[in-house]
């Protein structure tokens, strides 16, 4: 099988989990491969993601590794053998890998948890806002591009809209429902879908008012929850797209300062009533 040009974030992770797994067995890469008989190279090219891997291969790994957690050994051969081509595929080439990286971690969390500072979180977007939002970028976006962009964005939406939908909570700062991107106008009806969307089942919005504090350290904060704690992920916003970061420890830093936000967050009920207020001021 050839190596892969470019692996996903998702087959990425498979590698470096099975990387974690040798690790903590104690085992280097020449003693791994004496112990799997196979070769440090195919080892180095898995555990990076250049390579696929099958279930039974992960499990094979997992044994001799001597990993006890079968719910974690079982979520992460299901990780591997996934050959789904989803949506997001249809915009490779258009768009960034790490926009579509972040589709694909939406589409296949169990839930997520958000914490945003300047704008309403993409899946509570407008059509007009959104298209606002983009209309701000340096340099301008050509027509084609910012077609792609929205349609993109949009279509990101459709999560919440799946017979088993994510469990989605929204930590939203007063600073993201006051800024007024396209105008009071858009602003105005940004507040009012984002109202629509707060009935939902499966989407809490609490509001962070300013005279809450903020233990955030500034930048908007994904957390999104896999099927075992050891395979969430927490994807920041950084000047140069997406960043995805899975190590234990941030995991925990970043579930800390997620709970301490939302401690400080309005209820969901008067979070409704200040973004329903707030929507019908003068």
């Amino acid at each position: 099988m050839p190596p892969r040009k470019s692996p996903t974030a998702r087959q990425r992770r498979v590698g470096t989990e099975l990387r974690k797994m040798r690790e903590h067995a104690g085992l280097t890469l020449a003693e791994a491969a004496t112990l799997l008989g196979t070769d440090r190279t195919t080892i180095s090219n898995t555990e990076s993601g250049r390579f696929g891997v099958s279930r039974e291969r992960v499990r094979a790994w997992a044994s001799h590794y001597a990993c006890p957690d079968a719910s974690y050994i079982d979520a992460l051969a299901s990780m591997a053998e996934e050959r789904i081509s989803g949506w997001w595929e249809d915009y490779r080439g258009d768009l960034s890998g790490g926009a579509l990286d972040l589709s694909e971690l939406e589409h296949h969390a169990v839930a997520l948890r958000s914490v945003q500072i300047m704008h309403m979180p993409g899946l509570l977007q407008s059509e007009e806002y959104a298209r606002a939002v983009f209309a701000e970028a340096v340099p301008p976006l050509e027509p084609a591009t910012l077609r792609r962009r929205l349609s993109h964005r949009l279509r990101r939406r459709d999560v919440l809209d799946r017979p088993t939908p994510p469990t989605c909570t929204f930590l939203i700062h007063e600073a993201a429902l006051r800024m007024e991107f396209g105008g009071r106008g858009v602003a105005r009806t940004q507040r009012a879908y984002l109202l629509k969307e707060m009935e939902r089942d499966n989407v809490e919005v609490r509001v962070i008012p300013f005279g809450a504090g903020f233990p955030n350290a500034g930048s908007s904060t994904l957390y999104a929850y896999g099927p075992v704690p050891q395979l969430d992920t927490v994807q920041t916003d950084t000047p140069t797209g997406p960043a995805f970061l899975d190590a234990d420890t941030r995991l925990a830093n970043y579930r800390a300062v997620l709970d301490r936000t939302q401690e400080r967050a309005l209820t969901p009920a008067k979070s409704f009533d200040f973004v329903h207020k707030l929507t019908h001021q003068a």
